[in-house]
């Protein structure tokens, strides 16, 4: 099978590049990216999805698509890139598979379009995105609707994962799991809120399985690692395999958005992109569980649990640490 993705050269695409590697016999690889890879030059093309024409030479002979190319960082400016990536770039890639004849697409989309403080939607749960990644993320979606519809011969299948972790991501996660482990960690808020994440060890398996086994129609799943961790356990579990005290200090939520605005500002007037601001407050507090029972019912079988999957996230990164410092950035 010829697979080919698009925006592999970053976290999800190259622990999938590592796991379809693993059957050479089974898979052929291409990957194409604006960027080259770290770990898998000898697959990488480069070439921008907003490139159409580059796009359908690079994309001709392939088997499936894997579109994990995206803007996603919640501070991207101008704001237009979002829509000019997620949304255009959608639409150049399927009109680069109709002309080169290829009709499977795996599409990575994100529970960012429910919006906030949902309660635990599923699949079917209107779309009600608050940022621009999330409304960029469900235009994608409604661009593969209206596709498809027209298009019924072509093979669908949307992943929407929650937050991804992983060993060398430079994302929220790992600031949250660097300051819990430092033993200097403010809990705003109760710690009582629930927070669905996904291991990207799972996440890569169950894009194979997408590839594998879900072959025909239009498929749409929610990704979430269950049971979900309220903070206060996420702060116990990280205790646990670090085998150490970790304090923590409960701050109100009115003085942690207070001090995420004036965060806001210090950013504003230095130009610098801070770790600390009122939407990641907002993110941190809110309660982001999301239904992902389809998912876990289609057959598929998580290699690992979430507490394994923070466990090896742990080891790698604050136990026995890498001696490069490849790592990836996301939110």
């Amino acid at each position: 099978m010829n697979i080919t993705l698009i925006g592999g050269s970053g976290f999800v695409g190259t622990r999938l590049l590592a796991l379809l590697g693993e059957q050479p016999e089974k898979y052929t690889l291409r990957n194409i990216d604006k960027r080259q890879s770290h770990f898998f030059p000898h697959v990488t093309q480069l070439a921008d999805v907003r490139d159409a024409e580059a796009l359908r030479e690079k994309i001709a002979g392939s088997d499936v698509v894997v579109l994990l190319a995206a803007e996603h960082r919640d501070d991207v400016s101008p704001v237009s890139l979002y829509y000019d990536v997620n949304v255009g770039g959608m639409k150049n890639v399927l009109e680069a598979m109709l002309a080169t004849g290829v009709r499977r697409l795996v599409f990575t989309s994100s529970v960012a379009v429910y919006g906030l403080n949902k309660e635990n939607p599923d699949e079917t749960h209107p779309a009600d995105p608050f940022n621009h990644y999330g409304k960029s993320k469900w235009q994608a979606e409604e661009v593969l609707q209206q596709w498809h519809a027209e298009h019924p011969d072509f093979n669908i299948g949307i992943l929407r994962p929650t937050v991804i972790f992983g060993e060398r991501n430079r994302g929220n996660v790992f600031n949250l799991l660097r300051q819990i482990s430092s033993g200097r960690f403010l809990m705003i808020g109760g710690g009582r809120n629930r927070k669905s994440m996904a291991y990207v060890g799972n996440i890569v398996s169950f894009i194979r399985f997408l590839i594998d086994e879900k072959t025909e129609g239009y498929n749409v799943y929610n990704y979430v690692d269950k049971p979900d961790f309220t903070m206060n356990e996420l702060v116990f579990h990280v205790s646990e395999v670090l085998g150490k005290h970790i304090p923590t200090t409960h701050v109100p939520y009115w003085l942690g958005m207070l001090g995420g605005k004036c965060f806001d500002l210090l950013a504003a007037i230095t130009r610098k992109k801070l770790t600390i601001s009122s939407v990641r407050v907002k993110k941190f507090c809110a309660t982001t569980q999301f239904d992902a029972r389809k998912a876990h019912a289609s057959g598929f079988s998580a290699p690992y649990t979430l507490g394994q999957g923070l466990e090896r996230t742990l080891r790698f990164e604050f136990i026995e640490p890498p001696k490069d410092d490849i790592t990836f950035k996301s939110e």
